[in-house]
């Protein structure tokens, strides 16, 4: 379920709908009006503008949508456009382009789903339309609060050797949990069964079926009485009026991974209320919530939750040690 520029919330905050598209012809390739990799890139722009697309699935703006579009259909990494951003497209590969950039614009679907692809972190990750496009703060706050940096909520991953996932969707934080802490074992939950199939094809891609065990049920209820040094989780936390607002971009992702009850802290709640009995001495939980800040410290006034802010949000992620969780 689980949900990275300086645009506001891209994690699960609706936007306002766009009227349907109008069909736009396809110009030609590679007869002077599309060569390069930055035509495409000028195209796919004018189009997503036009269209009036909503940005939040990995990219924050019409031009790193373009980017990710045109690197994924030729097999670049992000790190590769620059370097190619002059060269030439087949006529193929410019035909392949200009059919992803039509169905992104004509359906509406994230950019993720229409290339089964999405970086965290650097990390390609696979999705589809079974869990929500992953766009989570943690991964930063993972290489930026566990590592002996001033600040650091612990100084040595070294002393992590058990990670708890919550709300896992495709795997990618716990995935990223196991690389940055590479003494732990990581379990990682998920209450969709499609999801927990997507989270184990990306467990398999990254060789780490032996560190990253997959839980399928309700939130703590199927890892029993166990106890982990970390807790993580990007869960649900849309309230019912921004579920009634979702822009068409979000509508294509599974609902249940956004919708977190009328006020969008009914999950987070229940993380609350039972983290404790799940945290070693010590250990601490990692919680995104979005714009929650202010509801859930109303909804528990005697903790003092350490709020962490990242190159693109400010407050919208949690930590509590585990000695305020019992």
């Amino acid at each position: 379920m689980a949900k990275k520029s300086k645009a506001k919330a891209p994690a699960k905050r609706g936007a306002p709908a766009a009227k349907s598209p109008k069909a736009v012809s396809s110009p030609k390739v590679g007869s002077g009006e599309l060569l390069t990799l930055l035509d495409f890139v000028r195209y796919a722009v004018s189009r997503f503008t036009e269209a009036k697309l909503v940005f939040a699935h990995g990219t924050t703006d019409p031009v790193a949508e373009a980017a990710f579009i045109v690197g994924e259909v030729l097999h670049l990494h992000p790190d590769q456009f620059e370097m190619f951003a002059t060269t030439r497209v087949t006529a193929v590969e410019g035909r392949r382009i200009l059919e992803v950039i039509d169905r992104r614009v004509a359906t509406r679907k994230p950019a993720a789903y229409l290339v089964n692809k999405i970086y965290m972190r650097g990390l390609p990750f696979y999705v589809d339309e079974r869990v929500i496009v992953p766009r989570s703060f943690i991964g930063e706050l993972l290489d930026s609060h566990f590592g002996g940096e001033d600040g650091a909520l612990v100084d040595d991953p070294a002393e992590i050797e058990s990670v708890l996932d919550l709300c896992t969707g495709s795997g990618c934080l716990a995935i990223l949990a196991a690389l940055r802490f590479p003494g732990a074992k990581v379990d990682a939950v998920e209450l969709s069964k499609d999801a927990v199939e997507v989270a184990r094809r990306n467990v398999a891609d990254h060789r780490l079926k032996t560190r990253v065990r997959l839980l399928r049920g309700d939130l703590f209820a199927p890892t029993k009485a166990a106890r982990y040094d970390l807790i993580i989780s990007n869960p649900p936390y849309v309230d019912r009026e921004d579920m009634a607002s979702l822009p068409p971009e979000c509508r294509h992702e599974p609902q249940l991974a956004f919708d977190g009850g009328s006020d969008g802290l009914s999950v987070v709640r229940r993380i609350l209320d039972e983290a404790g009995r799940h945290l070693n001495e010590g250990g601490g939980l990692l919680c995104e919530i979005g714009r929650g800040r202010a509801l859930i410290e109303r909804a528990y006034p005697d903790k003092h939750f350490l709020w962490l802010d990242t190159e693109a949000s400010s407050g919208e992620a949690f930590w509590l040690d585990a000695d305020q969780l019992r």
